[in-house]
């Protein structure tokens, strides 16, 4: 597990800590499978970013304070420069850039979002919620619940994040999109 992961999960241990929840009442609180959840926290497994998404609203904490310890301040507006977005979390599929990193209280978390190609099959996970998708670059494979779609340039995907979903690449370069979780 990375330094910037264990962070992460130290961060929502004392969340947890605070309020005197356990992992468990935390997951079922939340919807997230229990055991599953405990690998999260136990650094088996990577915190899925909408899972972070739920978390931080759960405890009232901005999901940039949760990931990087420092308190989100812009109020009017974030502006983002290309290639200044912070990168949230490193999936050997995914890489992940806040666009609003800085934005107090956002109601949803715009993300760029690289996929790279891989031929594995499609890992799915769930989390509450709701995503919308816009393909930017590239050829997107995109499953939600048992449903198999193929996205290019310009087409996007909105959808109940609580159903099995993932994406990947297709073809032979990595695809770009823009996932904003709510």
């Amino acid at each position: 597990m990375s330094e910037a992961s264990q962070e992460i999960v130290e961060r929502v241990k004392v969340l947890r800590e605070i309020e005197e929840i356990s992992g468990e009442t935390l997951a079922r609180e939340l919807g997230f499978d229990p055991l599953e959840y405990g690998q999260w926290e136990a650094g088996e497994k990577d915190f899925p970013v909408g899972a972070l998404v739920e978390i931080a609203a759960r405890f009232k904490v901005d999901l940039s304070e949760l990931i990087t310890g420092k308190t989100s301040k812009l109020k009017t507006f974030c502006l983002t420069r290309a290639g200044e977005a912070p990168e949230v979390s490193r999936r050997p599929m995914y890489g992940y850039w806040n666009l609003a990193y800085n934005f107090h209280h956002k109601k949803a978390e715009p993300f760029l979002v690289e996929a790279e190609t891989d031929a594995k099959p499609l890992a799915l996970n769930t989390h509450p919620g709701q995503e919308f998708n816009y393909v930017l670059e590239g050829r997107l494979l995109v499953s939600v619940g048992g449903h198999e779609m193929e996205l290019g340039p310009g087409d996007c995907i909105y959808y109940d994040s609580s159903e099995p979903h993932g994406m990947k690449a297709l073809g032979d370069k990595q695809a770009r999109f823009i996932a904003v979780v709510m």
